[in-house]
């Protein structure tokens, strides 16, 4: 039978650690994708907790391979020497694609996303990715969250919502403050309630979620999200988040993880319906 996901119990190493997740034997109500899948128990995580980690989505050869794309990335747009912390790369794929697009397909993650959503609904492509590295050592903790999209708004206007956040993990992040994002669990049910109150075009009134931009709403106690590489992170929308710190020495490995936006089919056209309510589109 095919491996699906399913949480396993950890340790916390200390405060901000997260739920690993491991793989085992297919259960019913699975949405398999290769050797990856979907599970009810991953489902209901996503949908209560606004996240859920995926191991094993990539193999061995797929992760070389991932590391290979990044390592020419950044020897075409290197970091400042000597410099520590994130640094980022946005390609853009256009009409004649990319390298990152080939990818996000070989490796089926618009597949396995689709398994989070409604039955009726599907994953759009991407056209740009984000290439998120964190060169050690870099003891940073975050003071606090933010929302993808809004700094600065897109031409048109509409706040850039997405449906989630799809994360690629190339290097391991089973252990904390390795680079691992760190998220806010359950926010994306509190932020949603706020937009209800309120109105969806609050969320492009970014001087009322200063600093951030995130809504002051309860945001209950962070988590680090953990995994080995080869693992896939799906975080909602308006899950709260940010970038944690890599706590070891210069001489480790960079943090590496591409970062797709994943619009659910026709998300441009319902984006205030779905951050109101932000179970609309998913399972």
């Amino acid at each position: 039978m095919p491996a699906v996901c399913h949480p396993a119990p950890t340790v916390p190493a200390r405060p901000g650690t997260g739920t690993k997740f491991a793989c085992g034997v297919a259960v019913a109500g699975a949405e398999v994708i290769g050797v990856a899948a979907i599970t009810a128990r991953a489902m209901e995580m996503f949908r209560g907790q606004g996240y859920v980690v995926i191991p094993g989505v990539l193999d061995d050869e797929q992760i070389a391979r991932g590391r290979e794309l990044i390592a020419a990335m950044l020897a075409a747009e290197p970091p400042e020497p000597g410099d520590v912390g994130p640094y980022f790369l946005w390609p853009r794929f256009g009409e004649a694609g990319h390298q990152l697009l080939d990818f996000y397909r070989d490796t089926g993650i618009g597949p396995l996303a689709s398994g989070l959503l409604r039955a009726d609904l599907g994953v759009q492509e991407p056209d740009f990715a984000q290439v998120a590295t964190t060169i050690p050592p870099w003891p940073h903790r975050p003071g606090g969250p933010h929302v993808d999209g809004l700094t600065p708004p897109p031409p048109d206007g509409r706040p850039g919502t997405f449906s989630m956040l799809a994360g690629v993990w190339l290097s391991d992040q089973s252990q904390p403050d390795r680079g691992n994002l760190w998220v806010w669990p359950g926010t994306h049910l509190r932020f949603g309630s706020y937009l209800a109150e309120r109105g969806a075009d609050a969320l492009m009134r970014v001087e009322q979620m200063n600093p951030g931009p995130y809504p002051k709403i309860e945001l209950g106690e962070p988590t680090q999200a953990t995994g080995p590489a080869g693992s896939v992170l799906f975080a909602h929308y308006l899950l709260a988040h940010n970038i944690g710190g890599h706590d070891e020495p210069a001489s480790a490995a960079q943090r590496q993880t591409i970062y797709y936006r994943l619009h659910a089919t026709g998300h441009q056209d319902r984006w205030r319906e779905a951050v109101t309510d932000p179970l609309l589109e998913f399972g």
